[in-house]
């Protein structure tokens, strides 16, 4: 392996002559081998992105070429696990150094010494194809783990055993020599192919409904949720990897602050997952890059996390990747680009910043993954933190390109308490069309309806607030303050969900469509009394109306909503 020299160090960027890599090669830079990845070459010098801090490092220090790009190892003993950018386990550092991460560390992604039970479900002489399962490991409880040939190999199986081996442990071979492990390696920046890519035909169901009931999500699909400080982007990502109905979750902390991670590191292995009763850590893979950690390993992190959930969607599971925030992956390519001394694009981002924000999105998908029939797809849901809640800040025009799903969080409902505080006139779904026939078959043929009505009572509910705030409500005709006081009931019952209530976190989609059915009946009643010549001063002041926001706090909600519907009905009819 030839060594060359450091040539030019600025910040995470060092300049290198004296080898001869590929783009995407990962070297080693300097005496204490801190890791790197080419990103470019002119001439005879080598630019490489160091993943690490790089103070202390000098020119003249070796550097050497891997010959490899930047890879994960992907097998059991992933779920449950912490990584850093690079997937190296952050517990592991800690017992080898202590609570501050030395330069120049390594880790394996994986438990080298740990010993899995192997149930070999292929045969000798059968013909494997890329993708194909060979056998499985339990994993955690309840999480088969298969173990798949890589993409990039087939063959004829001359030797496969059951039995309790580690990860480095041959279990099998192939006829052309390839030996079978119950891991394998694949590079980040390469997506894993897949047989067959499906429509985006199904909901993401996330049990907050706001999301599941006017801005719903496929499973394949993504979404942004931009919003400024303390608007409620972390909060909603965490409730989204608790309750949403994906099998596998990938948290990705992207340069977030330390406080923040340290809420969700403690947190989530706390946390019990609703469907199993198990720790919800059993089917969560965290990837923590907090802001003060070197900035080219963010960009690592991002793709770290898309290949491991591409990785359990090839098993053919469900899988969500919350990215938290890509602002801060966007930053750290205008250091690099910077620093490259690249032409800057808009507001100083480098002029692919739209490129990489596709590239990375363009990972998810409903899939028919290699050598099965069972489909899997991989969720994306990225925050963007545009400064000051500037929405025409390039990453989120960059990311609205590219998503189909927009949850917009203002700093103004934030203000005013009402949680999650997604404004519904700016946000939008492009999956309501094709989630519709679900809706219709799965909850009630009238769902997409009442999600029109609620829309539309809504942007009725903006346009008159205008008019009120000059003359007061009390001036509108008797119709239209009936449309504020639905409206109210609308933000108030609906939309507003409490994250940290036992019973109101999750919503399913059953009790949804209910809450909005009690809604447009007491809308349809007060309509028709005020036909009736009924003065719109006592529909205000139905009592039974009132106590629709009692439902989301109870588990029995059905009788209860019988008897208000009996109630409305009484009082608006007689």
């Amino acid at each position: 392996m030839k060594e060359g020299v450091i040539y030019r160090i600025a910040g995470p960027v060092v300049v290198a002559k004296g080898i001869k890599p590929r783009m995407y090669d990962v070297c080693r830079v300097g005496n204490e081998k801190l890791m790197g990845e080419v990103i470019q070459i002119d001439g005879d010098k080598i630019v490489i992105q160091v993943y690490e801090d790089t103070s202390g490092i000098k020119p003249g220090e070796p550097v050497t070429n891997t010959g490899e790009p930047l890879k994960v190892e992907l097998g059991p003993g992933m779920l449950g696990s912490i990584y850093d950018g690079i997937q190296r386990p952050l517990p592991v550092l800690i017992k080898q150094m202590g609570e501050f991460i030395k330069r120049g560390v390594d880790a394996p992604g994986l438990d080298q010494t740990k010993k899995w039970d192997f149930k070999a479900t292929a045969k000798v002489g059968d013909s494997v194809k890329p993708g194909n399962s060979i056998g499985e490991v339990e994993e955690n409880e309840g999480v088969p783990h298969k173990i798949l040939i890589p993409p990039t190999e087939s063959g004829k199986i001359v030797e496969i055993k059951s039995g309790s081996f580690t990860v480095n442990d041959v279990v099998g071979k192939l006829d052309n020599g390839y030996e079978l492990k119950l891991k394998h390696n694949w590079p980040v920046k390469f997506a894993r192919p897949a047989g067959k890519k499906l429509n985006p035909e199904i909901p993401l169901i996330t049990g907050q409904r706001v999301f599941d009931a006017l801005f719903p999500l496929a499973k394949g699909g993504v979404a942004a949720i931009p919003g400024p400080f303390g608007a409620g982007k972390t909060v909603s990502q965490q409730q989204l990897a608790k309750w949403s109905d994906a099998d596998i979750i990938v948290y990705i902390g992207c340069g977030e602050r330390g406080n923040e991670m340290t809420e969700v590191l403690t947190e989530f292995p706390e946390l019990t997952d609703p469907k199993s009763g198990k720790p919800l850590m059993n089917r969560t893979v965290l990837i923590a890059n907090t802001s003060n950690m070197p900035v080219a390993a963010r960009e690592a992190s991002i793709y770290t996390g898309v290949t491991i959930a591409e990785y359990y969607r090839d098993m053919g599971y469900s899988v969500a990747v919350m990215a938290d925030s890509t602002s801060r992956w966007a930053e750290a390519m205008r250091e690099i680009s910077s620093r490259l001394e690249e032409m800057p694009g808009e507001e100083g981002y480098p002029a692919y910043l739209s490129t990489r924000l596709a590239q990375f999105y363009e990972r998810a998908g409903r899939v028919i993954p290699l050598g099965t029939d069972k489909e899997g797809s991989v969720s994306i849901i990225g925050a963007v933190s545009p400064p000051g809640g500037d929405f025409s800040e390039p990453v989120t025009q960059n990311t609205l390109r590219v998503t189909k799903c927009f949850w917009a969080l203002d700093a103004k409902l934030a203000q005013r308490r009402h949680f999650p505080s997604i404004n519904w006139l700016t946000s939008y779904s492009l999956y309501l069309e094709t989630l519709k026939d679900y809706y219709a078959k799965n909850v009630a043929p009238d769902w997409h309806d009442l999600v029109s009505e609620i829309m539309t009572i809504l942007q009725e509910e903006e346009r008159l607030m205008e008019i009120v705030q000059l003359v007061g409500s009390d001036a509108l005709p008797e119709r239209q303050q009936l449309t504020l006081q639905v409206a109210r009931l609308i933000r108030e019952v609906l939309l507003q969900q409490n994250a940290f209530h036992d019973i109101d976190t999750f919503c399913d989609l059953k009790k949804t469509y209910e809450i909005m059915k009690a809604i447009l009946q007491f809308s349809k009643l007060s309509n028709v009394a005020l036909d009736n010549g009924m003065r719109v001063k006592d529909i205000l002041d139905t009592k039974a109306k009132d106590r629709l926001g009692e439902v989301k706090f109870i588990k029995e909600y059905e009788k209860l909503l019988g008897d208000l519907s009996k109630e409305m009905e009484k009082e608006l009819t007689n």
